[in-house]
């Protein structure tokens, strides 16, 4: 089913936080609209302002990015300290990669490169822990793209591990989850970040373009059912989430 974004402007709002000219929210933002959700996206890197609270959104997501949480660059501390927002007002907030990096550190928590220098490129297992299994079904291998990784935040709760990067998928309080794998990523963006970023695929530890490839037509399935699972879980559908708002009104 194509929905017109331009359909969804008075429906509920998620906000989508994106660190590139070019980026894209990509598999999560469109399921995000056949839910029935508006993307309200900013780009703070390049000026963009994030909102004092969520009222007006029904969640939020910040997105991977090729610089690091440990940068200083001031529209880096400034996401990292706006996560304070939804956990706060326990808003579900989903942080992928660089999010994910960012929520750890705003929970106190390092983010770091492995100690062998190990990277994640291509796909890699990932393994559920309790906690997770009881939430869902999660796929066997994941789409990886980053050279550092987080600290488990006191308080948080590990929900899956992976090898080289043993914290892969985290809870903390009620709604913010924070993952290091990448289930937005389509084609044309594996096509684009292997081409753009060739010369990364020669990092240790990470899989050559071909296996990128080959990987997704085995793995991907598996991946889009989890994410379409979590999305359920995470923020469901808009209708439901208006209907909970006026019931509470």
């Amino acid at each position: 089913m194509i929905i017109d974004p331009r359909q969804l402007q008075d429906r509920p709002k998620v906000l989508i936080v994106l660190h590139q000219e070019t980026s894209t929210p990509g598999r999560v933002g469109q399921e995000l609209i056949k839910r029935g959700f508006a993307l309200d996206i900013r780009r703070p890197r390049f000026g963009d302002l994030l909102p004092h609270t969520l009222d007006d959104h029904e969640g939020a997501v910040i997105f991977g990015g090729p610089m690091s949480a440990n940068d200083t660059d001031a529209f880096v501390h400034r996401e990292t300290d706006w996560i304070d927002v939804p956990l706060r007002e326990k808003k579900p907030f989903l942080g992928i990669c660089l999010g994910a990096q960012m929520m750890a550190r705003n929970l106190g928590a390092r983010v770091t490169s492995h100690d062998d220098g190990l990277v994640e490129i291509g796909y890699y297992d990932l393994k559920p822990t309790e906690t997770g299994n009881e939430l869902m079904d999660w796929p066997t291998k994941v789409y990886q793209w980053h050279r550092e990784g987080f600290e488990l935040p006191s308080g948080a709760e590990l929900l899956a591990r992976g090898n080289a990067y043993p914290n892969q998928a985290m809870r903390y309080g009620p709604a913010a989850y924070g993952i290091q794998f990448h289930p937005e990523l389509t084609y044309h963006m594996m096509v684009r970040w292997t081409t753009r970023a060739a010369p990364r695929m020669e990092l240790p530890g990470a899989r050559s373009r071909r296996d990128h490839f080959a990987g997704r037509y085995v793995f991907d399935p598996a991946v889009k059912a989890w994410l379409d699972a979590f999305l359920d879980h995470w923020i469901g559908h808009a209708d439901d989430r208006a209907a909970l708002t006026d019931a509470a009104q």
